[in-house]
Formats: structure tokens, C-alpha cells, sequence
């Protein structure tokens, strides 16, 4: 039988980065963070924790953090049966996730907003690429993702959301200044574009598809979604945008769109772990009835 108290220490320690800041969390002391955790260690004969800044968990640590999320879940379901509200067991749920940055900019906020009004819960959001978030359902860093990986990921269930779709959008004066004759595959070549990461290879594969090149200008790198819209509105490069962001700004003249009509469309999936419980059940139904309602399919 796992030592829970110990397991809540290690699980701390992973969540908040340090010894000292999970200490903070659970009202005691960082010696008795360490004592219960170097205990476990002994117990199972494994490092579970990597020490470092931040301290990070070992493969067996998060399997066993996964291990206690999955308990925390089937816990709180029992707790009207034991006569006890969620408040009273002493600690709130959290449910760890893992969305893109797109969509947390656009039509996640609706989800987890008809989520909190249901369920006494609170969301741990991790952000990454939509490409790279089944990663981290994969590694048990979370119980559910938001993903463009339509392949099934062991011990989970995959729903389609639809697409979120994209439009290459400039500012007026850029392209008045990089595309005076038109957007080529020549000019694209030397005008700037922005890209979110380096795993961001959306504007490349809007340019194959539009003008069959995937040589592209000089590149500015900005790592937030409203950020690269910002940039993109003051004339520091192109890039590609969620259509339900630049609408507006494409009916006023704000923007530009390069190719008019030529959208990349990003599938995306929900992976939530099999585990049936009220929580789970409930921020499915939110995250669906949100996609659903602004998504194409």
C-alpha cells in the first residue's frame, strides 16, 4: 500500500518546482516535505525526485503523481457518499490540462467558464503546441488535452472538436511595402514572418499550400497569441491567425489577408483519461459544447 501523505509530498514538490514553496502549500515544514519524501524514496528503493531549480519528478515520480491524480478524482466523487462537500475534504480538486495557446486565446476561456459554473473544481492549464500536448498526457503531467494528434494515446478516449482555422494576415502598410505587386513566392522570400515557436510550422505550410514554397523571409519569434496578433498589426511581419481573432479587423481594413480565401484548417481532438468521473464527464461536455459552437468541421 502506497503512503499517501508522502506521495502528496512528492506530488507538491513536482507541482511547485521547490521543497520551500511545497512546504508553503501543504502547512508544513520543508525538513518534513523532505523527510516524507527521502521516506518514499527509501521504501520504494527509486529517485522519485530530481533535485534541482525547479526540482522536476523522475519517470516512476510521475507515474506516481498521474497515479494520485487518478485517486484525487475517484475521492472526490465519494465525498456526498462519506457525507462530506467537496470544501470539507480538506483540499480543493485541481485537474491538470494541457492547451495549445490558440485556443486558449479563443474559444477555451468558453469551456472552462461553463466548467466552473457546474463543478467546484479548479483547472491547472498547461500551454504547448497543439502538436505536443498528447506529450504530456503521454508522460501523465495531465489528465486531458486539447490536441491536433488524432492518434489514440493508451488508457485514454479521443473526441474530434473540429478545426480552428487560420488566415495569413499583414498589415496594410506592410504589405503595401513588401507585396506592391502582389504576394509572390519571391517577395515572400524577403518579407518578414512571424513564427510563435520553433515547433510553429504553420506559416510554411500555409506558403506550400498557397504558393507552392516553403522558403520563407526573415523570421521574428513571439511566443503569445495576442502578442504575435499585435505584431502583426503594426506591421512587424505576416502571420498566420485564428480567423475568429482578425474577422473584424479584416472587415475594417486593419488587416490584410495575403491570399484572400486560402485558410490552413488545424484539427483538433479532446484526450481525456478513461476514468469515469463526475468531473471528467462534466468538463468533457463543456469543452465539446464550446468547440462545437465555433469550430468548423
Amino acid at each position: 500500500m502506497l503512503d499517501y501523505p508522502a506521495l502528496v509530498a512528492v506530488a507538491a514538490v513536482v507541482r511547485e518546482g521547490s521543497f520551500e514553496r511545497a512546504a508553503a502549500t501543504l502547512a508544513i515544514t520543508p525538513s518534513a516535505v523532505s523527510q516524507r519524501v527521502r521516506g518514499l524514496e527509501e521504501r520504494l528503493g527509486a529517485i522519485l525526485i530530481v533535485r534541482g531549480q525547479p526540482c522536476e519528478a523522475t519517470e516512476l515520480g510521475r507515474s506516481l503523481c498521474a497515479h494520485l491524480d487518478r485517486v484525487r478524482l475517484l475521492e472526490h466523487d465519494l465525498a456526498p457518499v462519506l457525507g462530506r462537500t467537496a470544501a470539507g475534504t480538506g483540499e480543493r480538486l485541481t485537474l491538470p490540462l494541457a492547451v495549445n495557446a490558440d485556443s486558449l486565446a479563443t474559444w477555451f476561456p468558453a469551456a472552462a467558464a461553463a466548467f466552473g459554473r457546474v463543478a467546484q473544481v479548479s483547472l491547472d492549464l498547461a500551454l504547448d503546441d497543439e502538436a505536443h500536448t498528447a506529450t504530456r498526457l503521454r508522460a501523465g503531467e495531465v489528465l486531458a488535452a486539447v490536441t491536433a494528434e488524432r492518434e489514440p494515446v493508451q488508457g485514454c478516449r479521443t473526441l474530434s472538436l473540429g478545426a480552428l482555422r487560420y488566415a495569413a494576415c499583414a498589415s496594410p502598410d506592410f504589405v503595401a511595402r513588401y507585396f506592391p505587386r502582389g504576394v509572390t513566392a519571391e517577395a515572400l522570400e524577403e518579407a518578414p514572418c512571424l513564427r510563435f515557436d520553433r515547433r510553429d510550422f504553420l506559416q510554411a505550410r500555409w506558403a506550400r499550400a498557397a504558393l507552392g514554397t516553403e522558403q520563407l523571409g526573415p523570421v521574428h519569434w513571439v511566443p503569445s497569441t495576442h502578442g504575435f496578433l499585435d505584431m502583426t498589426r503594426v506591421g512587424l511581419g505576416w502571420g498566420l491567425h485564428p480567423t475568429m481573432m482578425v474577422d473584424a479587423a479584416l472587415a475594417a481594413g486593419r488587416l490584410v489577408e495575403l491570399v484572400p480565401g486560402q485558410r490552413v484548417d488545424v484539427p483538433l481532438y479532446w484526450t481525456v483519461i478513461r476514468l469515469e468521473t463526475r468531473a471528467l464527464r462534466q468538463l468533457t461536455q463543456a469543452v465539446c459544447a464550446a468547440a462545437g459552437a465555433v469550430l468548423g468541421r
